[in-house]
């Protein structure tokens, strides 16, 4: 049987960023670094030092970077912008829409703008206690009282009285948020709210409820908005009168795919690698992942790891081929045939 070490088995899980234990978490870490061993170290380590140090690989890996793509520029560029249009707005404040397909990189966006975003505030006001950004996600077949209660819990407060309604938890919530000065609320998984049904609009109301009762801009991402009902009927066009919407999708084959899997090349740490191999292989990936951020990264990631688990120390693509991506992606983007080898 193989041993926990060797499968990389790391016991350092985080907290969700639906807590704001876990968002802080988020906020304040920094990527992971790592350097490569040299060559003379790396090949006198015992058996339990290699252990510890493909670990720390492995984890390293498992995280690897977050491209700052041109959608991440985009997302932050509009919601730093909405922030300061609404400093002194006391009603009807701007919002922002991120809609796009599934695995275009939208919570992504929207969470580096939440990081983005804290980070300046603590920057400035590093002694004061402030929670400058709550991030929830509407809750799937929701009611008011489940998205009150979201927002109690990101904030760890105790459980309220079976007793209390919607309006009881909101009020509550509201306060302690004007209190703590929260100015970004970050509601991601919107198209769970349909506003063709009643619980989507009674759902919508008490979303409103709170954008009128914080002094706050409000984020809110989701799958193919558009087409999901949020923007039906006079709720649904009174939320597209006050939102600016950005939209995510597949990066095409271009420069900016390139440059990306090169960043991402960059940033491995693998003994055998062929610097540049994964670069030549940028059509490939474009064809395996359809041009989806999350596919690629998820691809590179895993054939990294893979290289350290299994000891090849390089992505090849042999390799490449044998990494599953999602099945979506798998169903879309079949593995493209290999070239022919030059006959001699």
């Amino acid at each position: 049987m193989v041993s926990a070490p060797e499968l990389g088995i790391i016991d350092d899980r985080r907290a969700p960023t639906t807590t704001l234990a876990g968002w802080r978490q988020f906020v304040q870490d920094d990527p992971v670094t790592l350097d490569l061993l040299p060559e003379p170290d790396w090949a006198e380590l015992d058996a339990t030092g290699r252990g510890e140090y493909d670990e720390a690989r492995i984890k390293y890996h498992s995280e690897l970077i977050v491209v700052e793509t041109s959608t991440v520029r985009d997302v932050i560029r509009q919601g730093r912008l909405l922030s300061l249009l609404n400093q002194r707005e006391v009603c009807a404040r701007r919002g922002l829409i991120v809609s796009g397909a599934a695995a275009t990189g939208k919570s992504t966006a929207i969470k580096q703008l939440g990081r983005a975003h804290e980070l300046l505030v603590r920057n400035r006001y590093p002694a004061a206690d402030r929670i400058p950004v709550v991030y929830v996600t509407a809750p799937p077949k929701g009611s008011p009282k489940k998205l009150a209660t979201q927002f109690a819990h990101f904030l760890g407060m105790p459980p309220f009285k079976s007793r209390a309604n919607e309006m009881d938890i909101a009020t509550t919530v509201c306060e302690v948020l004007t209190e703590a000065r929260t100015d970004l609320v970050i509601v991601d998984e919107i198209h769970n709210v349909n506003l063709a049904t009643s619980a989507g609009e009674d759902l919508s109301d008490h979303l409103k409820y709170f954008t009128e009762h914080l002094p706050a801009t409000f984020v809110f991402a989701g799958i193919n908005v558009e087409s999901g009902g949020l923007f039906t009927g006079i709720r649904g066009q009174q939320i597209a009168a006050r939102c600016v919407m950005t939209r995510t999708g597949k990066f095409p084959y271009r420069d900016e795919w390139r440059s990306m899997v090169a960043t991402m090349e960059q940033a491995l740490r693998l003994h055998r690698h062929e610097p540049g191999f994964l670069t030549r292989q940028a059509k490939y990936l474009h064809q395996r992942t359809g041009g989806l951020i999350s596919s690629l990264s998820h691809i590179i990631r895993a054939a990294a790891i893979y290289a350290i688990v299994e000891g090849g120390e390089q992505i090849t693509r042999d390799l490449l081929d044998l990494i599953v991506v999602d099945h979506a992606t798998e169903s879309a983007a079949p593995k493209p045939p290999r070239p022919r080898e030059t006959q001699t």
